[in-house]
C-alpha cells in the first residue's frame, strides 16, 4: 500500500505568517494536536505541534543556566503564554520536515515516523501540501488489510 492509499487529503494548514494566538486556535478549533505551517503556495515551510507551543513557555537551556530563579515561578511561566502570543510562529516551528510522497511505501512512511518521533508526515506533490498521513491512518489501515479480526473500528 501506498501513502496516496491511506492520507487524508483536506488537511488543516497553519500560515507561516500566523501568531501563536492564531496557531492555537487554529489547532483548538480543529481539534487536532498539530499541522504543517505553509507559505502561500502551500509549500511545507514546517510543522507545528502541541508540544512546540508548550516549549515556548519554557526556558532554553542558556536561559535558565543564566537565571535559574527567574524560572521557578511558575505561575509566571503559566502567565508567559500571554507575553507570547503575537509572537510569529516561525521563530519556534519544527524547520526540519520529514515529508513524503504519494507514492512511498506506506511502511517506509510508518518507520519514518518511528525513527524520528513524529505523530504525521506531510505528503507534497511538486513540492506542494496534498495531504497528510499520520500512524494511526497507517496502523488502521495495516490491521484492516491484514488482521480485520481484530480491526480498531
Amino acid at each position: 500500500m501506498k501513502v496516496g492509499d491511506v492520507m487524508v487529503r483536506e488537511v488543516v494548514t497553519i500560515p507561516v505568517t500566523a501568531t501563536y494566538g492564531d496557531a492555537v486556535n487554529i489547532l483548538r478549533e480543529s481539534k487536532i494536536s498539530g499541522a504543517p505551517v505553509v507559505d502561500i503556495d502551500r509549500r511545507v515551510v514546517g510543522m507545528l505541534s502541541e508540544k512546540d507551543l508548550f516549549r515556548v513557555l519554557y526556558p532554553r537551556y542558556n536561559s535558565y543556566y543564566e537565571d535559574p530563579a527567574n524560572y521557578l515561578d511558575f505561575e509566571h511561566r503559566e502567565n508567559k503564554i500571554t507575553e507570547v502570543r503575537l509572537h510569529l510562529i516561525k521563530d519556534f516551528i519544527s524547520l526540519d520536515v520529514v515529508v513524503v510522497e504519494e507514492t512511498t511505501p506506506i511502511m517506509k512512511a510508518g518507520a519514518l515516523m518511528l525513527a524520528r518521533g513524529i505523530h504525521r508526515l506531510p505528503v507534497v506533490r511538486g513540492g506542494s501540501l496534498v495531504g497528510l498521513v499520520t500512524r494511526r491512518h497507517i496502523f488502521r489501515r495495516v490491521l484492516d488489510q491484514h488482521l480485520p479480526e481484530a480491526s480498531l473500528d
